[in-house]
């Protein structure tokens, strides 16, 4: 028998202050059955950004606007910019808020997220923390959810581990 992911209890979440932070991103209404349709772009933005001659200024990040894990989630795959620039068509430049955001980083297969995110939440939740997070009616709209990926590749094995940076904005 085996048992779900946990948090390492050595390593403890932390919390971060991140400043604001302009990206290049392409939004999409999933599930999570269909979450690739969008994660699976992101090479989309990489293309276009080197066709402009631009670097990316940190690892792409799959950003969760609204959720409704039962129903449909409201998704951007995004690359971090030095500076807002325009984009065409899809593409469109946004902000990650400033603000303390929950961090953890976790080394394993996509399959494990869910368990791993709940890991954190209980962590938060016996710490005392708010989240950045209003009910709506397609779900939680969240100010700043993302899942950074720092290695590896969410739907390719073959390159290596996945290392994911999970990061959630507190409340003021």
């Amino acid at each position: 028998m085996t048992s779900s992911p946990q948090i390492d209890p050595a390593v403890e979440p932390v919390i971060e202050d991140w400043l604001e932070q302009p990206y290049l991103g392409l939004a999409g209404v999933v599930t999570l059955e269909t979450i690739g349709m969008v994660e699976g772009r992101i090479p989309e933005l990489l293309t276009y950004l080197a066709g402009e001659g631009i670097e990316p200024a940190g690892p792409v990040f799959v950003r969760y606007r609204v959720i409704d894990m039962f129903r449909r989630l409201e998704i951007e795959a995004g690359v971090p910019l030095a500076a807002p620039i325009r984009a065409d068509g899809e593409l469109h430049c946004d902000v990650l808020p400033a603000g303390r955001y929950v961090t953890y980083t976790h080394t394993g297969p996509s399959d494990e997220h869910i368990p791993v995110i709940g890991a954190i939440f209980e962590w938060a939740d016996a710490q005392g923390l708010s989240w950045d997070v209003t009910p709506v009616a397609e779900g939680e709209q969240w100010g700043g959810r993302l899942a950074i990926t720092l290695a590896g590749s969410p739907g390719d094995p073959d390159r290596g581990p996945l290392t994911t940076k999970f990061a959630f904005r507190l409340a003021d």
